[in-house]
């Protein structure tokens, strides 16, 4: 008999239930070391304030800038395939839209259950039944999570109960983790902080990849600004926001915001960033293949005006 994968096994949980639980992922000794060097920004940071981030917990991110071992977790292998894939479909490539921090103290009251999608207006929009995602999400415990300390509450198929605000408690999962696993869970899935009954916080980190022409969580460019981003591997500065995504979104004077980490601002213009598609109707348009009176109507304005305003800049001239 074949063995299944772990990355095939964590697509199918996907699909099936909306979350998986990966363990022994990394070593423990990746997460102690992370813990330490994230211990006095826990220190240093106030409670949370208002009714979602929970009054008993503590939170921070640009995890990338602040322990040079965060990027094996946001980087791991497996974690960017399992993103590019359930993601990819949907969008040019992925981004990264959240590295946070986040404690729970002792008396910690439980979070209310959401759903992370719901940040976005479109996703209320999108049909349920096309199976698009706008999100997926990883928690790394920096603590064991187990039933006591708050471990993450997850209803399992809930994905496909997007309709249902709340589901009944009792269908929920208690997601118990030691140090070295990964709790990886979609943007559509039901879920929520437990309460923490300890004499202890519970601390753990959430990392978040979202569809590349979404507006992120976190704004990448003010947490790793370009003397920061200049640091990583360019493969990390590109998840971090440092690339564009066609056609022509999340672009500096016109170009790839790449160019930010070369040293070269200087540059001779814009350059366009489309997607094949459209540059090849642009040129059956300009070479007079497309009669704009045959053009098919598409959510309100006509395929031809959609593709030549690309980025909606060219109709102003």
């Amino acid at each position: 008999m074949t063995a299944i994968s772990p990355h095939a096994r964590c697509m199918a949980d996907l699909h099936e239930q909306g979350y998986a639980i990966i363990t022994d992922l990394v070593s423990a000794d990746l997460i102690t070391a992370l813990g330490a060097d994230l211990a006095p920004q826990f220190a240093n940071t106030g409670f949370s304030e208002g009714s979602f981030s929970g009054a008993e917990t503590r939170r921070f991110a640009g995890l990338l800038k602040r322990s040079s071992h965060a990027a094996s977790l946001v980087e791991h292998e497996l974690i960017l395939k399992i993103g590019e894939d359930m993601l990819g479909p949907w969008c040019d490539h992925i981004s990264l839209n959240l590295t946070q921090a986040i404690e729970l103290a002792p008396g910690a009251a439980s979070q209310v259950p959401h759903r992370d999608q719901d940040m976005w207006p479109c996703s209320g929009l999108v049909a349920q039944e096309r199976g698009v995602e706008f999100l997926i999400n990883v928690m790394w415990p920096l603590s064991d999570f187990t039933q006591d300390n708050g471990a993450t509450l997850v209803w399992p198929g809930s994905h496909r109960q997007q309709d249902e605000l709340l589901i009944a408690p009792e269908e929920a999962v208690i997601a118990e983790m030691a140090q070295g696993s990964a709790l990886v869970f979609l943007g559509s899935t039901l879920h929520a902080a437990g309460a923490n009954h300890t004499a202890l916080p519970r601390r753990g980190i959430i990392i978040s990849y979202c569809l590349g022409w979404l507006k992120p969580y976190e704004l990448p460019w003010l947490a790793y600004p370009p003397e920061v981003a200049r640091q990583f591997p360019k493969s990390l500065a590109r998840l971090a926001g440092y690339q564009v995504h066609r056609p022509n979104l999340g672009t500096y004077e016109g170009r790839c915001p790449s160019l930010l980490l070369d040293g070269t601002l200087d540059t001779p213009g814009a350059v366009d960033a489309l997607l094949p598609e459209q540059e090849e109707l642009i040129r059956a348009w300009r070479s007079g293949m497309i009669d704009p009176k045959r053009t098919v109507a598409r959510s309100g304005q006509s395929t031809l005006a959609a593709t030549v305003s690309p980025g909606g800049q060219a109709s102003h001239g």
